[in-house]
């Protein structure tokens, strides 16, 4: 269904780097992108365009902008989000959502990886000393920096910083302009190779998922739509919030079938049940 045909990577950002090796291994496809696309027209990092929809929907136009132009007729794009982590409240994630999109086929398939590798961060900085000190912190000069007034503030911002020279000077600049300077971490792909990471993780469940096919259609995309908690307590046999199946349906024949005990576990051990270690 896939081999030897043309996959565009709606990206401007080389990613890639990381996204054509694994498509052209797995699935023998021909990977290329166009100098032309400008996904920053649905959203940027920094503020100036605001991303007006869901990831998902966001992701998904950014592959039809692609298609568009040109005569392609399969895509993949990428739509990452970072902030606090949905459930460890404290802690910065990384939200990637891949979607691969076979139009010739009418096939939209979609991975998602929220990974708390990131080092996604801001700061108001007010001294050179500060300035180093979070520049540590988050890994510069391998992974870039924004200079902006404010957290807020879009009106004037310098991106892509990589050496120490250019941020110092950048970092005087605003200092003697505006008597501040936010400094946070450029999340662009090619200035970020952690996240690059985590959209090469999420490109390999993305694959994965392609080459899981419906037993019955024989449509890739055989992928996980629901999970049902209530793995039974080893001591009391009570229901805990642990996995006890996994729901597969085919978007092609609508085909459902369940896996029970996904983690190869029939009990769950009792400091993760609600009655016994409330």
């Amino acid at each position: 269904m896939f081999a030897q045909r043309k996959l565009l990577i709606a990206t401007m950002h080389e990613k890639e780097k990381v996204i054509a090796p694994l498509f052209e291994k797995e699935l023998g496809l021909h990977c290329f992108v166009i100098s032309d696309f400008d996904s920053d027209l649905l959203g940027t990092f920094t503020g100036e365009i605001e991303r007006k929809d869901d990831p998902i929907t966001t992701v998904r136009n950014k592959c039809l902008m692609a298609l568009a132009l040109t005569d392609c007729d399969m895509v993949i794009a990428t739509e990452g989000s970072f902030g606090s982590h949905p459930s460890l409240f404290f802690a910065h994630a990384n939200d990637e959502i891949v979607l691969f999109l076979d139009k010739k086929n009418n096939l939209e398939i979609i991975a998602r990886e929220l990974s708390l590798e990131t080092n996604f961060n801001g700061a108001q900085i007010e001294t050179v000393i500060q300035l180093k000190e979070f520049a540590d912190k988050v890994n510069f000069p391998s992974h870039g920096l924004i200079v902006r007034k404010t957290k807020d503030d879009c009106t004037e911002v310098e991106k892509g910083i990589t050496d120490w020279e250019s941020l110092n000077s950048i970092f005087q600049k605003f200092i003697q302009q505006f008597g501040m300077a936010y400094i946070e971490t450029d999340m662009r792909a090619m200035y970020n190779p952690t996240r690059m990471k985590v959209i090469e993780k999420a490109t390999k469940k993305l694959i994965e998922k392609i080459q899981s096919c419906c037993p019955e259609c024989h449509t890739p995309g055989f992928g996980i739509t629901n999970a049902k908690v209530g793995l039974p307590c080893s001591l009391c046999n009570c229901p805990t919030r642990s996995t006890l199946s996994y729901s597969y349906t085919c978007q092609k024949c609508f085909f459902t079938k369940e896996e029970k005990y996904p983690n190869k576990k029939l009990t769950e051990d009792p400091m993760y049940c609600d009655f016994c270690n409330p």
